[in-house]
Order: C-alpha cells, then sequence, then structure tokens
C-alpha cells in the first residue's frame, strides 16, 4: 500500500475541500442493500488474485491482474471499460503503467469516484525474518480491488443511484520502487497521472467526490479516518463513518482522525475532488494472506459503502 506516514495532526496545505450534497434518490432499504454484497464472494475474489503470484508493476501477475479487473468490470454491466496506459521515466529506468476505469451510468454527470490500487510491492520488505521474500499482497491490495469489483457485481442487481460511478484502479500506487513505505522517495505514479488528464473521462465537470479503499479485509479490521482525509473532506467522512457505525459498530469504532497516510487520496484532492481514505494499515510481510483475512470484515465495508452510495 501506501508509501508513507506520519504522525501530525494537520494543517495541510492543501486545505479543506467542502463537498457537495448528494442529489436526491429513491434508495433502496439497507437491507437490500446488504443482500446484494457479498463478503464471502469478495474473498473469492482475493483468493483469484493471489493465485496470480506476484503483482508488482511488470511482472505476469500484475498483467494477469488487469486483465482479470476488466474481465469482471464486463460480468457486472459497466456502461464502458477504459484503461489509461503510459510510460512513467522514472529516471532512466521506465515503467509502463495501466489505470483501469469501470464506468456505470454514464448519462449522469455528477459522478463520483470509487478507486483502489491493484499494484503489490516487490518484496516483503517489512518481514524482519524474510525481507526479500514474497508478498502475497491479500490486504495490500487484493481486498481493495474485491472491494470495488463486489460493488459493482451488487450495482448490476440494484438500481441506479443518484450519481454515475466510476470504479478506478490505479497502477503504481506502490511507488517507482514498488516498495511503498520503504521506498524513502515513494510518490504515487497511477493517481496523479489520471489526475492530470481528468477532462479525459470528465469534460465538463469534475467528480463530485471520491472514495479509496485500501487493506480493508484483516480479520481484527478497525477503521480510523486517515487525518489527511479529513482535511480534504470532512462532511464525507463524517457521514461514511456514521453509516459505517451502524453497519458495524466494532469497526467503525472512532472518528477521531489517526494519521496522515499517503495514498491515491491525495492526487485527487489536489486535483479539486472531494477525497477521502478507508483504510487499516497492515504493513507488508509475508503474512498478508488470506487466512489473515475475513469476509465479515468485508462485508462491514461493502454493506457501508453500498449504504453510503446510496444515502440521501
Amino acid at each position: 500500500m501506501f508509501g508513507w506516514m506520519v504522525m501530525v495532526s494537520v494543517a495541510l496545505a492543501l486545505g479543506a475541500i467542502a463537498p457537495p450534497a448528494f442529489a436526491q434518490s429513491t434508495a433502496p432499504s439497507p437491507q437490500a442493500l446488504d443482500a446484494q454484497w457479498s463478503g464471502a464472494r469478495a474473498m473469492k475474489d482475493i483468493a483469484t488474485q493471489l493465485s496470480f503470484g506476484r503483482r508488482g508493476i511488470g511482472t505476469e501477475g500484475h498483467a494477469k491482474t488487469i486483465e482479470f479487473i476488466k474481465r469482471e468490470l464486463a460480468k457486472a454491466g459497466a456502461a464502458k471499460i477504459e484503461t489509461q496506459s503510459w510510460t512513467d521515466d522514472n529516471g532512466g529506468s521506465p515503467l509502463h503503467l495501466t489505470n483501469v476505469i469501470g464506468r456505470f451510468d454514464l448519462m449522469r454527470t455528477n459522478r463520483i469516484i470509487v478507486g483502489t490500487h491493484y499494484d503489490s510491492i516487490i518484496r516483503a520488505y517489512a518481514d524482519k525474518k524474510n525481507p526479500q521474500g514474497p508478498m502475497p499482497g491479500a490486504n495490500n491490495s487484493a481486498s481493495g480491488v474485491a472491494v470495488l469489483l463486489e460493488t459493482a457485481c451488487a450495482l448490476s442487481k440494484l438500481p441506479p443511484s443518484a450519481y454515475g460511478i466510476d470504479f478506478v484502479f490505479f497502477d503504481g500506487e506502490e511507488g517507482p520502487k514498488s516498495l511503498g513505505a520503504g521506498d524513502p522517495d515513494w510518490r504515487a505514479l497511477g493517481s496523479p497521472y489520471f489526475a492530470a488528464h481528468l477532462a479525459q473521462f470528465y469534460p465538463e465537470q469534475k467528480p463530485t467526490q471520491a472514495i479509496i479503499f485500501d487493506m480493508v479485509c484483516f480479520k481484527e479490521l478497525k477503521l480510523i479516518p486517515d487525518a489527511a482525509s479529513v482535511s480534504f473532506a470532512e462532511g464525507e467522512v463524517d457521514r461514511f463513518w456514521n453509516i459505517g457505525r451502524q453497519v458495524a459498530p466494532s469497526v467503525f469504532s472512532s472518528t477521531t482522525p489517526g494519521h496522515v497516510i499517503g495514498d491515491d487520496q491525495f492526487a485527487l484532492a489536489k486535483a479539486g475532488i472531494p477525497s477521502f481514505l478507508v483504510i487499516d494499515p497492515w504493513f507488508n510481510t509475508t503474512q498478508d494472506t488470506i487466512d489473515k483475512c475475513s469476509a465479515q470484515s468485508l462485508d462491514a465495508v461493502g454493506h457501508t459503502l453500498l449504504r453510503y452510495l446510496y444515502s440521501q
């Protein structure tokens, strides 16, 4: 996952961005929404990604993940599936990167981004016993991908929400060395590129907001707001966590902002999109395996997201 984390109480240079209110819509009941989102199915999507092996930039597993995401978005009935490919010079060591975008309800000009990253770190740098070992990446990064794909599947069975939804799977979140926090010069790659080319997807108006998911399947999941996200989109953070406390009080137990966490919400917020991150950091070791994940944790996140997308 993310490249850096610092203890700080924020007064960020980017400043607070006030998100606009949702449009009114007739939403299915919370129970009807919950019935369409399955943590058990999301666990299967995690297992599929793990079967690809290492998923760092340029690996065979990375390419297989791209095709898997596109395939699942097509099954979910996305109105449009796009790829955004480019080469990052990376100081003379070029990296070939691809963002994947699945778009629903294209006729709606008011849109929301639901995002995650799909690239994985190249080795388990934080593992004290085996820092050169392979990084399985069940929580980081397969869980975020699973949440987005299951949400897309659920939307295919539900009436449209008040907003068009774009699922964006960012490449290169682990940075040019694919080491996440193990790289002192970490910088996200995919989300800044996407933010710099917003007009390609949003020629008339920017998305209303963006929600980023990362590391959300841990059995003992505890979600607290990222301090930067509170600065970027305080009202929406509050609303998401309030819904989360109704769904899973033990998971969304605290609304007190924690660390500032560098992730894809930064680039989108800098581009003027109110953006927040949903994450429970669990660092990068060889123990990031599917047995540490929980369908119940995924349900807590997925049910909260669906209710949030349909809330008025």
